[in-house]
């Protein structure tokens, strides 16, 4: 996978990924054409460890070195730096048995603090505090505004208590309170537009196999934000169905999420298009191959740059970047 697909897969942004790269050799091994290089399954898996060591409490340089043990490369790799040594410590529980890694002593290298925040989300879901996740995520979208905070604080925390890296302290309560907490922050954070900027709505699918799309709300908050009013089918559909209910909006744009590449079938945009409607296409997610779909299907980053996207397609210019929006 290129380095932009892995970094939407993770929840953070290409250059933290070539930070990584940079200062740990947590970079990708295998070469196409002697200039991109492309993620591998074990790299990425050695990315998601790091990112749940440091989602429960380990220092950059220490989260590194864990993914590096746990995962060794083939080819040596660079050092990892070191860095003043932490006053804490906490027990992770992977598959593989318990861990302990210090605990971060600062937020050096994260100056927007998300990081911290993303680990106290992390600490709250683990205690089934579910008021305390949802007062610390909208603490989240109220400073850093709707899109940064899924993609630095919400998307990471749901990735690092998913089901492939559960330990057994931890069980299917946990990720459905956070997804249950995610989802009402991000209703919260979207404004209900009395006149919305878009005559017709920016339809919002997930494929008819997709089960992961709390990002299209995330999505719907951030345009709104903007003054883009939209319509959110989130819920799995027949693809019938799906293409019924995208044709009688109307739409101006439509955009298919896929997370996962099983769900995104590229014949989903023949069948959405059919008839009159002519809105713009685009494909969203990880899930989707640029080199399978239609040409005139257009493939969207991550979320801040696809609001950025559809913005200009609908109007030629942003009016204004999106706001923070208190809950």
């Amino acid at each position: 996978m290129p380095v932009a697909s892995v970094a939407r897969r993770l929840g953070v942004a290409p250059s933290t990924l070539r930070t990584w790269d940079r200062r740990y050799g947590l970079g990708p091994s295998r070469h196409t054409d002697g200039r991109h290089r492309r993620y591998g399954a074990s790299d990425i898996g050695r990315l998601e460890l790091m990112q749940r060591a440091l989602l429960r409490g380990a220092s950059t340089a220490e989260a590194a070195r864990y993914a590096l043990e746990q995962m060794p490369k083939s080819t040596p790799t660079r050092p990892v730096a070191e860095e003043p040594r932490p006053k804490a410590s906490v027990r992770i529980d992977t598959p593989a048995g318990a861990v302990v890694l210090p605990a971060e002593e600062s937020g050096d290298g994260d100056p927007i603090g998300a990081s911290r925040l993303a680990r106290r989300v992390s600490a709250a879901a683990l205690a089934m505090d579910g008021g305390a996740v949802q007062r610390l995520l909208a603490s989240g979208v109220a400073d850093l505004g709707v899109l940064t905070a899924w993609e630095v604080v919400a998307q990471p925390v749901l990735t690092a208590f998913s089901p492939r890296w559960r330990g057994s302290e931890v069980g299917g309560e946990v990720e459905q309170l956070l997804a249950e907490c995610v989802l009402a922050t991000l209703v919260r954070a979207t404004p209900v537009l009395d006149e919305p900027r878009n005559h017709r709505p920016v339809v919002l699918c997930g494929a008819p196999d997709e089960r992961d799309t709390l990002a299209l709300y995330a999505l719907a908050a951030g345009l709104a934000g903007r003054g883009v009013g939209t319509q959110v089918f989130s819920a799995p559909l027949q693809t019938e169905v799906l293409a019924v209910a995208v044709r009688r909006s109307e739409p101006s744009a439509t955009v298919l999420w896929a997370q996962r590449a099983a769900a995104a079938d590229p014949r989903l945009f023949s069948r959405v298009s059919r008839g009159r409607n002519r809105s713009r296409l685009f494909a969203c997610g990880a899930g989707w191959q640029h080199d399978v779909l239609p040409a005139k299907v257009e493939v969207l980053g991550d979320l801040p740059s696809a609001a950025d996207r559809i913005e200009y397609v609908l109007f030629g210019r942003a009016r204004r970047r999106e706001n923070a929006v208190r809950g």
